[in-house]
């Protein structure tokens, strides 16, 4: 079995539901939820003119390869209604593989370790919260180090307890 840490999001719609239902769908397509983070609020990141998003890292059991998993969790975002018209822009859901086991990945498709992860309070706040031990294969520091050493000064709110 693989290990994948993902984050979901998304700032359209009724954001918790749709939360929930990309965890279902993650659950019955992908893999177990091992275990999950609170669910944050947080100021959009890039692109500022839209709404805030909620948050929530997720780390999942799944016995698919990261290439595969990278392809359901494209058509689990298009079956919850993402759609891809602005880059950084609004969305109904989003879902980013994080981290895949402690494998480092470049295709053209796929990067993990997330390329950005490391600089954006929105991933890592999640993320330690679930992970603070686990260590970024690139960097060889904790998510942890890494939250400690970001310079984002986005505003990020814990809003529901999980």
């Amino acid at each position: 079995m693989n290990k994948a840490y993902l984050l979901i999001g998304g700032n359209m719609g009724d954001r918790l539901a749709n939360l929930q239902e990309a965890s279902n769908a993650i659950v019955m397509q992908c893999g177990n939820i091992l275990s999950q983070s609170a669910i944050y609020e947080t100021e959009a990141w890039g692109f500022k003119e839209q709404p805030s998003f909620f948050n929530q890292a997720l780390c999942i059991e799944t016995k698919k390869n990261a290439t595969d998993l990278l392809h359901t969790i494209l058509a689990i975002e298009l079956s919850l209604g993402r759609t891809r018209a602005i880059h950084l822009g609004p969305r109904k859901i989003d879902i980013d593989i994080i981290y895949f086991n402690d494998e480092i990945i470049n295709l053209k498709q796929l990067t993990v370790p997330h390329a950005s992860m490391a600089e954006r309070n929105f991933v890592l706040i999640p993320l330690t919260e679930i992970a603070p031990t686990f260590i970024h294969p690139v960097f060889n520091k904790s998510n942890s180090e890494l939250l400690r050493e970001c310079k984002d000064i986005a505003t990020v709110y814990k809003k529901i307890d999980r």
